[in-house]
């Protein structure tokens, strides 16, 4: 089918492929590619030749760092694909990913089942209310177990499994897979790529195996369709294209995930799972895209619907660096059609954006297009002032702001700065161009210091940055040991008055009573006015709390962030002539700075999730270790001959963990890690932290 031919909405799937690092996602997705023609040979992540993973840092590293989106066809449909990373280094990059898709396909290691990383990014997809199909991947390892996959997909992710295929053979004998809905046998073997598969009836001796597990599949999803349950309960017979209805169905609902298998290196069971693509998941007029903010006037909102007749409606969800364009803007339209040449509004920041050109992105390959329409994905060429999360309307319509991409907290940070005074404004425009690139990554000044300091979410996300800055940018930067971005909280309830008062030259005068207790985990700076009476205007009081945040930037212990602490406006009062809105700033910041002091603070550590995967015999040292980290083990559970240990362990004891598990395991250990919380520090450890930052300065 070529790639411009005109496809109904209904046939159009805006999918994902995510999963824990070396599941197989990126294989999968070049094995996709192959069988749908996009490629005319498949590329290997293991030499370098896979095609989503076209960074020179992606290739060297045999990993996914950035998500890359490409377009394919399959039975008359349309399947536009994001590859994502399944590094926790490269978490937001799943997350603006997941933020923009209707579907994804979860990658599992038959292996070793359900991992650490597979619970973030499932996680992200339950956030963002996204149907999944599961793909059982790598039935041909030793250890491959289909049963327990499932089982884990249950018990760790909390959801409804419903196998629509049982795999043929196992291990090295893994050659296809039952089909559970057509109740046919797929077998291949039959030529090197995997291109040909007979389909055959189910042989005798399984014939009972796959009724059962059939049934097992109308037990969970009858109910979603009326027909099918009627049947179902008379003892009707029941089509495959019936139960496909109700699959669809269950799965649109988010109250089942239909489970498929394969082994995508060995080019066995991918296309079914194409099949099951257009199949069970939705097309852009089967999401419902709930409501947009509308700008000024607060309360109101429109209805988001897939229709290309509609007021054009896009979201920015990745915005990069392009030599031959300079930037190109990733967008999700919603609404409407973007065509060369218009101008949209970007509701976010108040400013008009004229678009160039547009481009349908394969990787880091392009094609030039007149216009992309509402259920697709395209780059456009010419904006200036638009990041990541922003919305794009039509100038004519009503200005409108979709929901924002959550971003997490940097949870490292390290020192940055040029060789030579010639190289400090290229290494300023560079990490300007990472930062807008990148919202995980942060670039800012310390005043204490006069340090150039960049944050990002471990020393893998940060070694890239500074490889990208040698590579792309041509600057060779020295950087500083990453250390741990520590913050500060509070543990008491503490009230404060302030007052700004200047009498010489214009004079200034703002005074503030607040209060300030502990907030919930994760919730940053919350403020709330409860000034009754006009005591301080109106005007006034988001002076206040800006003075409040900026405050928050330096803690009262050792200058780090101060987090998770509820603010409240109590009192305070103005003079009609003095009164300012930097006096009330100024006040606000006082007042936060000196309730902070009595509110009985502290420093909060990261905590990270991790999970090692050993052999048996290593599995004393991993535990012993991990312990002397400050760890805490929560969990072990025995995969075969391979103990999988889960536990918490506080970032500052991580670095260089890698490289002491591979040495003392003789590289037969593997660990992954995400962010989990952050925790209060001990205090003899706040003592080395505040002496080693002392010494720093």
């Amino acid at each position: 089918m070529s790639a411009n031919a005109h496809i109904p909405l209904d046939r159009v799937r805006n999918i994902g492929i995510m999963a824990h690092i070396d599941a197989g996602k990126t294989t999968t997705t070049e094995r996709i590619l192959f069988y749908t023609g996009v490629e005319l040979r498949m590329g290997e992540v293991e030499d370098g030749s896979a095609t989503m993973d076209w960074m020179v840092q992606e290739k060297e590293r045999g990993i996914t760092i950035t998500a890359a989106a490409t377009t394919c066809f399959w039975k008359d449909h349309r399947i536009n694909i994001i590859d994502t990373p399944g590094h926790v280094d490269f978490t937001v990059e799943v997350e603006r990913s997941v933020r923009v898709l209707d579907g994804a396909v979860a990658v599992f290691d038959a292996v070793r089942g359900v991992q650490s990383q597979t619970e973030t990014v499932w996680r992200q997809a339950d956030r963002y209310a996204v149907p999944r199909i599961c793909f059982i991947n790598k039935m041909d390892r030793v250890g491959a177990d289909y049963r327990h996959s499932v089982a884990a997909i249950k018990d760790r992710l909390q959801a409804q499994p419903v196998p629509i295929q049982l795999p043929v053979g196992g291990e090295a004998s893994f050659s296809g897979v039952l089909d559970l809905v057509e109740m046919k046998q797929v077998i291949w073997g039959f030529d090197a790529l995997g291109s040909q598969y007979r389909v055959e009836d189910i042989p005798g001796d399984r014939l009972e195996e796959a009724r059962a597990a059939r049934e097992n599949i109308f037990d969970h999803v009858a109910e979603w369709d009326e027909e099918v349950e009627r049947k179902y309960l008379e003892g009707e017979s029941i089509s495959a294209d019936e139960l496909r209805r109700a699959i669809r169905a269950a799965t649109l609902s988010l109250k089942a995930f239909p489970v498929v298998c394969g082994a995508a290196r060995q080019n066995v069971g991918v296309q079914p799972l194409l099949d099951a693509i257009n199949a069970y998941l939705p097309s852009p007029l089967d999401v419902d895209y709930g409501q947009a903010k509308v700008v000024g006037t607060p309360g109101a909102t429109v209805p988001v619907r897939a229709d290309a007749e509609g007021p054009t409606l896009a979201l920015a969800f990745k915005v990069v660096s392009d030599a031959e364009f300079g930037h190109l803007t990733y967008l999700r339209v919603y609404s409407g059609r973007l065509r060369t040449h218009d101008v949209l509004d970007n509701a976010n920041r108040g400013k008009s954006e004229p678009i160039e050109r547009i481009l349908r992105m394969h990787a880091n390959m392009r094609e030039e297009l007149d216009e992309c329409e509402a259920g697709h994905i395209a780059a456009v060429v010419g904006l200036k002032y638009t990041k990541t999360g922003d919305t794009l309307c039509a100038v004519d319509g009503p200005i409108v702001v979709l929901d924002a991409i959550d971003i997490p907290e940097p949870v490292v940070h390290a020192s940055i700065g040029p060789r030579a005074d010639e190289d400090q404004e290229r290494l300023s425009s560079a990490l300007d161009e990472l930062a807008l690139e990148d919202p995980s990554f942060e670039v800012r000044r310390d005043t204490d210091s006069g340090q150039t300091l960049i944050s990002g979410m471990g020393e893998l996300h940060l070694e890239i940055k500074v490889d990208r800055l040698r590579k792309e940018f041509n600057v060779d930067p020295y950087v500083g040991q990453p250390v741990v971005a520590y913050r500060e909280t509070i543990r008491s309830v503490a009230q404060q008055e302030s007052r700004f008062v200047r009498t010489l030259g214009q004079g200034q005068y703002g005074h503030v009573v607040i209060e300030v207790e502990p907030g919930p985990r994760g919730s940053g700076i919350q403020f709330e006015s409860k000034i009754a009476n006009n005591l301080i205007p109106d005007v006034y009081i988001p002076s206040v709390r800006r003075g409040i945040e900026e405050a928050a930037l330096s803690g009262f212990i050792s200058g780090y962030e101060v987090t998770d602490v509820c603010v409240r406006l109590v009192d305070g009062s103005y003079h009609d002539g003095d009164s300012s809105e930097l006096a009330f700033k100024v006040a606000g910041s006082m007042a936060f700075k000196d309730a902070i002091r009595q509110a009985d603070p502290v420093m909060l550590e990261p905590v990270m999730l991790i999970e090692v995967s050993t052999p048996d015999e290593h599995t004393g040292f991993v535990i012993g270790d991990l312990s002397s980290r400050r760890g805490k083990v929560s969990g072990m559970v025995a995969l075969g001959a391979t103990q999988v240990v889960s536990a918490e362990v506080p970032l500052a004891s991580l670095f260089g963990y890698a490289t002491e598990l591979r040495s003392r395991t003789q590289g037969r250990a593997t660990f992954s890690m995400k962010f989990g919380f952050y925790s209060p520090v001990p205090s003899h450890v706040a003592e080395e932290v505040l002496a080693k930052a002392q010494g720093r300065r």
